[in-house]
Order: C-alpha cells, then structure tokens, then sequence
C-alpha cells in the first residue's frame, strides 16, 4: 500500500510539472505562479493533449447573415473580420456572432463518451449475436461486466419505475444515457482532461432530451392530471394547473443542475487542493510548499477515488429519475377507482 502511494505521489508531481494549470508570468523577469482553477473546468476552443499542448479546434459560426470557417481562433482573427473579446471572438465593429457551431473542447468529450458507449454496445451485442452470453455464459471480465450493468438498468430501474408494458422501448435510451454520462464524468479525472458535465449547456441538453421523451410518451391520464384534475373542485384547477405545468419544466431543470453542480465542484476541489501546493510555496517557500505537496497529493489521490464514486453515482440517478419521469407520465391511472371512493366519501359524509 505505501508502495502504491508513493508512485501515485511521483506520478502527481510529474504530471504537475507538464499540467497546464500552472502558467508562468513575468513581467520583471521574475516567475510568479498563477492558478487557473476556473480554466480547467471552462469550455475552450482548444483540446489539451496529456503533455500539455493544445490542438486547436475549428470554428464555425454565422454572421452577418453569412457562413465562417476557420481552422482556429486565431485564423479568424487573421482574417480581419474578427476580434476576441471579453465575451469571445466578436466582428470587428463589435457586433456579436449570430449563432456559433464551433467544435469545442466540452463538445469533444461528449462525442467520445457516446462513441465509447456505442463502440462498447456494438461490441457486445455482436458477441450475443455469435450466441456468447445467450447460448453460453458470458465470457470475460469486459462482457460480464456490460452484462450486470445492462441487466441492472433494465431490471433496477426501468421495469421498477416505468410500466411493465412500456418500459422496454426505454431501455436503450437509459443505457444509453447511464454510459455516456458516466463516461464523461470519469473523463473528468484526467488531470489533462475536462467533465463535459460541468457544462450547464451539456446538462440542459442531456434533460431536454429526457424532457420531450416523457411529454410525448405521456398517457392520456398524465395530461388530464396537469390540466383538468379529475375528482377535484373546479375552483381549485385555477391554482393547480399552473402548479402542475411550471412542475413539467422543473423535473429537467432539477436532471440538468444536479449533474452540472456535482461535477463542477468535484473538479474545482481537485484543482484548488492541488494549487496549495504552490501557494505555500509562494507564501512559506520551497521547502514548506514541496513538504505539504506530498500531504496534498496524498489528500487529492484519496478524492479522486470519492470522485470516480460520485462519477458513477451521478450518472445513476439521472439515469433513475429520468425513468422515474418518464414512468409517472407513462402510467395509465385506474379512474374507476377513483370515482368510487369519491362517491363513497360523498355517501358517508351525507
């Protein structure tokens, strides 16, 4: 154990040394270190390689009710056409792009957590096909593995929530979605690397989806119960339906902040830890800063373990209350029932 403790400890520091995080300034020929914790978890135009170089990205953006393609920012501030601003790469008069499909780094990382997740489900459905895992056990760690997790998604949770008639069509996209998130969120923990999941915009989009997939396959019941209540006073509908129908809009509100807030403070911790290093440098010197830098690191390794955790744990409950919405809306409502209690309780109450 203290073995593996001291080589996560030098494999820390070497990866500190190279990190991007740390950007030198000198402006009286002097080096001052500077923290860029809010770096590591913004959206760039750049992607980082694990030595630290960037590969720049292209960019692709409308305005002027015309078409830009450039191969980098810097390109399209080459052009003349363009200058970068505090609010991004805006035109020369200062007039903002009307819509930007630039490829980002943020965007990279969700590609790779959906083609990881496809690759790995091509993979294992061609296996079922030669009849490895249906005709036989499955075989290997890697094909057990997808087994117990495909199995726990279908039967854990989307026949658990969603009615045992309906929840089949779901269980592809709650895959799905468990992988790919849980993907991003573990892509989060290369020092290199960034959470496509602490974006908001990554999330918004994640729950919008689970959004249209529960309107539209909501019962008959499920919009009845948001507009016209059954077995309640009329009066009351004026309070409730505006209730009911803000409450549509704030489930995927709820999907999307959770993911987005995890992720983005798990990252932000590591980082801050980490700088400590470097501030008590700055501030104690170098013997006290590389003293406490075991400390933190040994600190930070045991929170990268808490965060590969909280990295599976999230993509399991949005996986779960996405099911769990699409299950309430999907659910067929026994109204019978209902109008007889009703007139039960109106017969005892005369």
């Amino acid at each position: 154990m203290i073995q593996i403790l001291r080589r996560l400890t030098v494999v820390w520091v070497l990866l500190l040394i190279n990190s991007p995080v740390i950007v030198a300034a000198d402006a009286h020929n002097e080096q001052e270190s500077v923290i860029d914790v809010v770096g590591k978890v913004s959206n760039h135009d750049y992607f980082e390689l694990p030595l630290g170089n960037k590969l720049y990205l292209p960019r692709i953006f409308l305005a002027g009710g015309e078409w830009y393609f450039f191969t980098s920012t810097k390109k399209a501030v080459e052009s003349g056409m363009f200058m970068e601003s505090e609010a991004g790469l805006v035109q020369v008069d200062g007039s903002p792009i009307s819509l930007d499909m630039s490829i980002s780094s943020h965007l990279i990382y969700v590609w790779f957590g959906f083609i990881l997740t496809f690759l790995i489900t091509l993979w294992a459905s061609r296996r079922y096909k030669r009849g490895i895992g249906t005709k036989t056990e499955p075989r290997g760690a890697w094909q057990n593995i997808f087994e117990v997790l495909f199995v726990f998604i279908r039967d854990d949770i989307a026949r658990e929530f969603i009615p045992h008639d309906k929840y089949k069509k779901f269980v592809p996209y709650l895959f799905t979605i468990f992988m790919a998130i849980a993907f991003m969120n573990l892509f989060g923990l290369l020092p290199w690397a960034a959470a496509a999941t602490a974006n908001l915009t990554v999330t918004a989009t994640l729950a919008m989806i689970t959004f249209v997939l529960t309107q539209v396959n909501g019962s008959r019941d499920h919009w009845e119960h948001v507009f016209m209540f059954p077995g309640v006073p009329g009066w009351s509908r004026f309070i409730l339906t505006p209730v009911e129908f803000l409450g549509l809009f704030t489930k995927p509100f709820a999907l999307a902040i959770r993911l987005f807030a995890n992720m983005l403070s798990g990252k932000i911790m590591i980082v801050s830890i980490l700088g400590l290093i470097f501030i008590f440098t700055d501030l104690f010197g170098a013997v006290i800063g590389v003293g406490s830098g075991i400390f933190w690191v040994l600190l930070t390794a045991a929170l990268y373990f808490l965060k590969a955790l909280v990295a599976l744990i999230q993509a399991y409950v949005f996986t779960l209350l996405s099911a769990v919405f699409i299950g309430m809306a999907a659910e067929e409502h026994h109204h019978e029932h209902d109008e007889t209690s009703v007139a039960h309780a109106q017969d005892v109450q005369l």
